[in-house]
C-alpha cells in the first residue's frame, strides 16, 4: 500500500466511510422531492424510500466501488477521505455483505409498496449500482457509458419516486429529468479529469482517459449548458433553475484547455463542485416550495 493510504477502523467506521456521508443527500433528495411533489403527502412509501436512498443505496453504490477499485485507489493520492474511501482488504467482505443485508429489507418493503412499473425502475437502479463497479460488467471502464451510468445513479431515484407516486408524464417533467441527467453526466465526466494519469497508469479506461482531459472538460461544459437550457422548458418557476448551471460552468471553465499532464489540477474545481452542490440544492428546495405554492 502506498503512503497515501490511511488506516480505516473495521466495523461501523469502515461502513460509514464507504457510504460517503457527504453524498447521501444526492440520492435521497431526488427521490423524496419527486415523490412528495407528486403526492403532496408524507406516507410510509416516502419514509422508507428516502431512508433507502439515503444510506443503503449509497453503501451499495460506493462500497462496491471501493472494494473493486482498491488496487488502483491505493495508488491515487486523492483517495482515503471524502473523495473516496481506501478500505483495507480485511474489510471488503464486511462491506459487500453489509451492503446487501442493509438494502434487502428496504427493497422488499418497497416492492410490497409498489407495482410493476416501480419494480422495473428499482431493478434497473440496483443493476446500475452493481454493474458500474463489479466485474464482469465494470461499466465504469467503458468510456462514455461510465458517465451515463453514473448519472443514472442519481436520476433513477427521482424516476423511481415519480413512478411509485403515479406521476403523469409531461413534456416539462421530461425536460427536468433530462436536465438532471445532463448534470449527472457532466459531473462524472469533470470528476474523471483529475484522475487521467492515475487511471492510465493503473490501466483503467474512462471517458477522460479516452477523450483526454481537455475534450472531457469541454464535454462536461456542454452538458451543463444543455441542462440549463432544458430547464427553460419546465413550468414556472422552473426556468429559474437554469441559472444554477452557471456556478458549475464557472467552476469548470478555467480547466477548458487543461492538458493531460496537468489534469490533476482539476481537483481544485472538483473540490469547489462538492460544495456548489449543497448551495444549488438549497436553491432547488426554494424553487420547489415556490412551485408547490403556485400549483397546490
Amino acid at each position: 500500500m502506498t503512503s497515501n493510504a490511511v488506516t480505516v477502523p473495521s466495523g461501523a467506521a469502515a461502513l460509514l466511510l464507504a457510504s460517503r456521508p457527504l453524498s447521501w443527500i444526492n440520492t435521497a433528495y431526488p427521490f423524496a422531492a419527486a415523490y412528495l411533489m407528486t403526492t403532496r403527502q408524507v406516507d410510509t412509501a416516502l419514509v422508507v424510500g428516502a431512508l433507502f436512498f439515503l444510506v443503503p443505496y449509497n453503501l451499495a453504490m460506493y462500497g462496491v466501488n471501493d472494494v473493486y477499485d482498491y488496487e488502483s485507489d491505493a495508488a491515487n493520492p486523492r483517495k482515503g477521505g471524502a473523495e473516496g474511501a481506501l478500505l483495507p482488504p480485511s474489510t471488503h467482505r464486511l462491506v459487500l455483505a453489509s451492503a446487501a443485508l442493509l438494502a434487502a429489507p428496504f427493497v422488499v418493503w418497497l416492492i410490497l409498496l409498489g407495482g410493476p412499473g416501480s419494480w422495473a425502475v428499482l431493478a434497473v437502479a440496483l443493476f446500475a449500482v452493481v454493474a458500474y463497479s463489479a466485474p464482469p460488467m465494470r461499466f465504469k471502464e467503458v468510456p462514455v457509458l461510465d458517465s451515463i451510468t453514473s448519472s443514472l445513479h442519481f436520476v433513477l431515484p427521482a424516476v423511481y419516486g415519480l413512478v411509485l407516486a403515479g406521476a403523469a408524464p409531461t413534456p416539462g417533467l421530461g425536460a427536468l429529468l433530462l436536465a438532471f441527467f445532463a448534470w449527472g453526466f457532466a459531473s462524472h465526466a469533470f470528476g474523471a479529469v483529475q484522475d487521467v494519469l492515475p487511471d492510465r497508469q493503473a490501466g483503467i479506461r474512462s471517458i477522460a482517459t479516452a477523450l483526454g482531459a481537455r475534450a472531457t472538460v469541454r464535454t462536461a461544459l456542454s452538458a451543463w449548458f444543455a441542462g440549463g437550457v432544458l430547464m427553460t422548458v419546465a413550468p414556472w418557476p422552473g426556468p429559474l433553475a437554469a441559472l444554477l448551471a452557471l456556478p458549475y460552468l464557472a467552476t469548470a471553465w478555467p480547466f477548458r484547455s487543461v492538458s493531460d499532464e496537468a489534469s490533476a489540477s482539476a481537483n481544485r474545481g472538483w473540490r469547489r463542485f462538492l460544495w456548489i452542490n449543497y448551495a444549488c440544492g438549497f436553491a432547488v428546495t426554494l424553487l420547489l416550495i415556490w412551485y408547490a405554492a403556485l400549483h397546490p
